[in-house]
């Protein structure tokens, strides 16, 4: 899972240097503002993918008060 989160934060790093070079560039507002909502979405599939995988660890140690806590910030989101 690590991988796949650090390809999907590069992803995004890539995102906003995009959004940065649109807005520099003065592309419409929509535009800017559709590729914002992108990698922000991209932003917070990473964290609920490092939330669920950090809940895997503590359910099989079973850290059941960590586990809760892990779960409450997961419907956060």
């Amino acid at each position: 899972m690590q991988d796949k989160n650090l390809s999907n934060l590069k992803r995004v790093r890539g995102q906003l240097d995009g959004i940065i070079k649109m807005y520099q560039d003065e592309r419409s507002c929509v535009d800017v503002v559709r590729q914002v909502i992108a990698a922000r979405n991209s932003l917070s599939k990473v964290g609920q993918n490092l939330l669920s995988s950090e809940a895997s660890r503590c359910n099989k140690q079973r850290d059941l008060k960590e586990l809760e806590s892990i779960i409450k910030e997961l419907f956060k989101y």
